[in-house]
């Protein structure tokens, strides 16, 4: 009995000295973390960007010479305003004028031969009308000779009108009103060759074209007033307005960009072709989208993703960024207005983990 007592003693310490865990008691270091959440909302999204812009004239032509000659006369230079219809330069082509005589020379014969041959023709016609006289034959042979006398007779004033207009193309016109903004050739120059410079280029540029490549995640989304504003490095505390007119309707496998085309008046001249400019673009969206704190938002080198709230789980979820708006930025993706997300998401917090939301 003696040694019964002390059995149990024995027995009772080694049940005070078992894990916490065998009483149903959790580890402190098992608690639950509290996390702050934010709920998605959607909002206006919104983005302006600078983009490069290059000016370039309404229109521009290289005006060359459709015939071989040398430059006899030069009434532009460079700098110089001219008007649609205005001789710019004379080619000397002699053997042109040439050519054209000859030509007449020919018309003229051929109107003799006709002539002779319809006068012919009438005066047999009128003696045919008496039995006898003339053979059939003979009367149909001389109305052929006639018909194919007026054909040589009308080609021939075909041939003549036709090198006359090639005459014209000895006075070289301006096709538009413009500016000269290169001369090639001087007096004496021969020219009409194809390999040749153009003798002058003209440009139109009382309107210019501004052509701008769109980053092609801006390239569906509206353009506040449909308007850009830019500045040129010669005028740089100069602002000038440009409307957009048309789009290139595709996407650029080298810049993966859309190009945009504005149009800016400039008849005052400030602005000069072939220069480069800032634009400035505000875009929007049509409707309101979905925006989050760029702190909501998970960003590694597989994925992109925010981490959502649901019943105390959290759950990553793939998203697609739109506009960047510095502090904000437009998701897409399975989430949803009223959507409860991580305020502050980090890889560290594992899909599945169950947390305490505070807000």
């Amino acid at each position: 009995m003696k040694y019964l007592i002390p059995a149990v003693l024995l027995s009772a310490a080694a049940a005070c000295n078992q894990p916490q865990e065998a009483a149903g008691i959790p580890k402190e270091d098992a608690k639950t973390d509290t996390v702050k959440v934010l709920v998605l909302s959607l909002d206006s999204a919104k983005k302006a960007i600078s983009l490069p812009g290059e000016l370039l004239p309404y229109e521009n032509a290289q005006v060359r010479s459709k015939i071989q000659g040398y430059v006899r006369q030069l009434s532009v230079d460079i700098g110089s305003k001219v008007n649609k219809g205005q001789v710019l330069a004379l080619i000397d082509a002699p053997e042109i004028n040439t050519r054209v005589l000859e030509l007449n020379e020919k018309v003229k014969a051929a109107m003799a031969r006709y002539h002779a041959s319809k006068d012919y023709f009438d005066r047999i016609a009128l003696a045919s009308k008496s039995d006898g006289v003339i053979a059939p034959l003979e009367l149909e042979r001389i109305k052929n000779q006639m018909m194919a006398d007026s054909s040589e007779y009308n080609a021939a004033v075909l041939a003549a009108k036709s090198y006359r207009q090639v005459g014209n193309y000895l006075a070289i016109i301006a096709p538009y009103n413009g500016t000269i903004t290169k001369r090639n050739v001087v007096v004496g120059s021969f020219v009409g060759n194809p390999a040749d410079k153009p003798l002058f280029e003209l440009e139109s540029n009382g309107k210019l074209r501004l052509q701008v490549a769109v980053p092609e995640v801006y390239t569906n989304a509206g353009l506040f007033n449909n308007t850009g504003e830019l500045t040129t490095r010669s005028l740089p505390d100069k602002k000038f307005k440009a409307a957009l007119m048309r789009k290139s309707g595709s996407i650029s496998s080298d810049t993966r960009s859309e190009l945009w085309e504005f149009e800016i008046p400039n008849t005052t001249g400030e602005l000069k072709a072939g220069g480069y400019a800032d634009v400035k673009l505000q875009f929007v969206r049509s409707g309101r989208s979905l925006t989050a704190p760029v702190s909501a938002i998970v960003t590694t080198q597989e994925r992109k993703f925010v981490i959502k709230v649901t019943g105390n789980t959290v759950h990553w979820v793939d998203v697609r960024a739109g506009f960047n708006m510095g502090d904000k930025q437009e998701l897409f993706g399975d989430i949803k207005a009223g959507d409860t997300l991580v305020a502050k998401a980090s890889e560290e917090l594992k899909d599945g983990t169950k947390i305490i939301t505070k807000r």
